[in-house]
């Protein structure tokens, strides 16, 4: 191991177990406040460290990088999405961008069959009528939602979170369907009793729910436009555990306000925590804050996989996790 060792700025709290390993192998930077840091803070530290740790709420855009400093090589991110990196200007810096692929994937498609489940069987209206006091006991018409079992899922982009919805899925009995970039190898499709569709058109206008997975590139901003969301039968159900932007949020909410699509499940937003107003007071509609890769051990994994690619880059190697343009 170099006798210097590597400086290091985390820009949010991490779970105690990852800094605590941080503090051990490398000159680290923690946040004692978990707030997101200004434009000016990441600035500054990109300026003095060898090696930054943003999340997915820190903007690292071109002018940002642009300021960085002659010591950083490497962001190794948190998280899988790179969307809020300008991983091309920071190539063009001779910046390696890593992250953290593939270890949330089971906790995010938990949390999308969570969703699927809560507004089909209208678990949070049940909720809060149990919360108000003024549930007045069983009824044979009372609170109705849906059987999920036979309904057909459509899945876009089918990666590690679409494969792992499409497992469970299957489990609770739906008909998978899927979209995505390239068709998957015919075992994997066997596998997954999975019916691919080259248009994603003609899925979304098929399907009874729409599962959104696919990452958030410049080519699947507003891919559930107004037209497409417009394709959706009046029965059916939107859930979005991926990245806001895939979703024209807008025109999401007036169809479901004027009654064209039945329902929606969002665990992600357009514009981050500046939700439409309308959408949140709409009944037919789940909002979870970001949680989709809120466990324990996910988190904990996450910060492994930074380490590694950390770790790995010290030693003079490529990061595993080496994020390319190319890829996006």
């Amino acid at each position: 191991m170099p006798s210097k060792r590597l400086s290091v700025t985390v820009t949010r709290r991490l779970p105690d177990a990852v800094e605590t390993r941080m503090r051990e192998l490398f000159d680290v930077k923690l946040r004692d406040d978990d707030t997101p840091m200004t434009s000016a803070d990441l600035v500054a530290a990109m300026q003095t460290c060898d090696v930054l740790v943003p999340t997915v709420t820190d903007d690292i855009n071109a002018k940002v990088i642009g300021q960085a400093g002659d010591r950083l090589k490497l962001i190794a991110s948190y998280g899988a999405g790179v969307d809020h990196i300008d991983v091309q200007t920071a190539r063009q810096r001779g910046i390696l961008v890593s992250n953290t692929p593939g270890v949330v994937a089971d906790d995010t498609a938990d949390m999308t069959m969570a969703l699927i489940l809560a507004v089909t069987r209208r678990i949070p209206e049940g909720l809060a009528l149990m919360q108000s006091g003024d549930w007045n006991g069983w009824a044979p018409t009372a609170m109705m939602g849906g059987r999920i079992a036979g309904r057909r899922l459509g899945i876009l982009g089918m990666g590690r979170v679409g494969q792992a919805v499409a497992r469970r899925a299957r489990a609770f009995g739906m008909q998978v369907h899927y979209n995505n970039r390239r068709r998957l190898r015919p075992e994997v499709e066997d596998q997954l009793d999975a019916t691919w569709w080259e248009s994603l058109d003609q899925m979304v206008a098929r399907m009874d729910i729409i599962s959104v997975n696919c990452p958030h590139t410049p080519a699947t901003f507003h891919l559930m436009n107004a037209r497409r969301l417009k394709l959706m039968k009046k029965d059916a159900v939107i859930v979005n555990t991926a990245r806001g932007g895939v979703i024209d949020e807008n025109a999401l909410t007036r169809l479901l306000r004027s009654g064209d699509i039945a329902g929606a499940g969002l665990d992600v937003y357009e514009n981050g925590t500046d939700v439409n107003p309308r959408l949140r007071e709409l009944k037919n509609v789940v909002l979870l804050p970001h949680m989709g890769s809120a466990t324990l051990e996910g988190r904990i994994e996450m910060g492994e996989k930074v380490l590694l690619n950390i770790k790995t880059f010290q030693d003079g190697h490529r990061p595993p996790d080496l994020v390319v343009p190319s890829m996006l």
